[in-house]
């Protein structure tokens, strides 16, 4: 890529904006979800209980992202939460008005806007799990864990077997700008490495003109690895690899 390019210019340590949705999923899955940060539990930095809803289904297309607990952060304990409609549309729907939001992942408007793109993952078989992370108890991001391999992206890349994605939104614009993108992008790739030991990449891949996003992921240990032309988007491909084991 020429030096003068959006990756060049986009140095690791400038703030995370927000990341983008590559277009609408073609499945996805069903979630329970979060609330508000004065939910039960919200004290001690656990999400809320849940009864019903995604957590009585199978998720195995993402070996059940609701069970993969906790990770410590050098910001506080980070829960991904997968989302419960009717208590997230309207945080959800808030977080997507913002102006700095709305120009990428293109959602803004009415809830029903944000609805039916939650809906249309909730409404399908696994491979796309929408979810809300909660920081020390507060929820002040939105996420989409997906199967890449499984996605209309696999189209436009050489995707591999269980290859996972990760959309990312900071919230609230006084949690942008701090660091917290590549903070908690590093942790949910962990997560996923961790948790889908069938998975060996996670893939993601930002709007070429949301800088401050790719420098997230390359903070988070993501390589840049190509420009791709998607239907929506020119979108950077960025990929971390799960590390190489030396041999006993």
């Amino acid at each position: 890529m020429p030096s003068s390019g959006p990756i060049a210019t986009a140095g690791i340590t400038a703030p995370v904006a927000t990341d983008v949705a590559s277009g609408p999923r073609s499945c996805a899955v069903s979630g329970a979800g979060i609330g508000t940060a004065s939910a039960p539990g919200a004290a001690s930095g656990e999400p809320s209980p849940r009864a019903g809803g995604h957590d009585d289904l199978l998720d195995d297309l993402l070996d059940h992202v609701a069970e993969w607990g906790p990770a410590d952060t050098p910001a506080g304990v980070f829960h991904l939460v997968p989302v419960r409609i009717e208590g997230d549309l309207p945080l959800i729907s808030r977080w997507m008005n913002d102006p700095a939001a709305a120009a990428f992942w293109e959602l803004s408007g009415p809830q029903e806007v944000v609805g039916d793109h939650l809906r249309a993952q909730l409404a399908g078989d696994g491979r796309s799990v929408p979810c809300v992370g909660v920081l020390d108890g507060t929820p002040m991001s939105y996420w989409e864990i997906y199967r890449a391999d499984l996605d209309p992206l696999a189209l436009h890349y050489p995707a591999r077997p269980h290859d996972t994605g990760i959309h990312l939104l900071i919230g609230a614009g006084t949690d942008r700008g701090r660091g917290l993108g590549g903070l908690l992008l590093r942790a949910v790739a962990d997560l996923v490495l961790s948790q889908r030991p069938s998975c060996a990449r996670v893939i993601a891949e930002p709007d070429i003109r949301n800088t401050p996003s790719i420098a997230a992921f390359l903070t988070a240990g993501f390589r840049f690895s190509a420009e791709v032309d998607l239907p929506a988007k020119r979108a950077a491909l960025m990929i971390r690899d799960r590390p190489i084991r030396p041999p006993l």
